[in-house]
């Protein structure tokens, strides 16, 4: 009981000090439900500008968004696809889903074609952290782009470390290797192309 509350306190004091850093145009350094990414506000054109330049990546590959609700995913994109609902529900695994007619969301964030990835996590910081800075956040693997993306903090280089605003401390200490999250592309006419399984 004791440990988990302590896990609860260092959980509220990176959820204040991310949500603040956000809210200031910083990059933060989180766990997500699949690798250690990072992330920003996905309406500040700048934040975005500089995961980029920390990521050394051409601003031609678009980066994805977190929503904590599927609930959400309306006010980011012109028009889901009906199969889009079940594709969520059904999944037994993180699921990045790339939809059409990106909105309401930083331009250099979304695709030359127009679209933007979104996942809904279900990692509990992730979900507290969305809900109460109440926007999407970018998120990206935590590499200097070409590299191999890290499966756990211990694995992030000191040179992306050094780059962000705010390092969270949560799950620091979990080892556990995690994987990045199956990949579709979704048309408006309901059509599914497998980018990553």
């Amino acid at each position: 009981m004791y440990l988990e509350e302590s896990n609860n306190i260092f959980m509220k004091e990176d959820l204040e000090k991310s949500i603040e850093t956000l809210r200031n145009g910083g990059v933060i350094l989180y766990p997500t439900d699949t690798i250690w990414g990072l992330g920003c506000d996905a309406t500040n054109k700048d934040a975005i500008e500089r995961i980029y330049k920390i990521k050394q990546r051409s601003d031609q590959k678009s980066l994805l968004v977190l929503l904590d609700n599927p609930g959400k995913i309306p006010s980011y994109v012109q028009e889901v696809p009906e199969v889009a609902w079940d594709l969520i529900e059904l999944s037994e695994k993180p699921l990045t889903i790339i939809y059409s007619d990106a909105k309401n969301l930083a331009q250099n964030l979304i695709a030359e074609d127009g679209s933007i990835g979104i996942r809904i996590p279900e990692d509990p910081f992730c979900q507290k952290l969305i809900q109460r800075f109440k926007k999407p956040i970018v998120s990206t693997s935590a590499n200097i782009s070409g590299a191999n993306a890290p499966t756990n903090f211990s694995e992030i280089s000191q040179e992306i470390i050094d780059s962000v605003d705010y390092v969270v401390e949560w799950r620091q200490d979990d080892y556990t290797k995690s994987q990045a999250s199956s990949i579709l592309k979704l048309k408006n006419n309901g059509e599914i192309n497998i980018i990553r399984e």
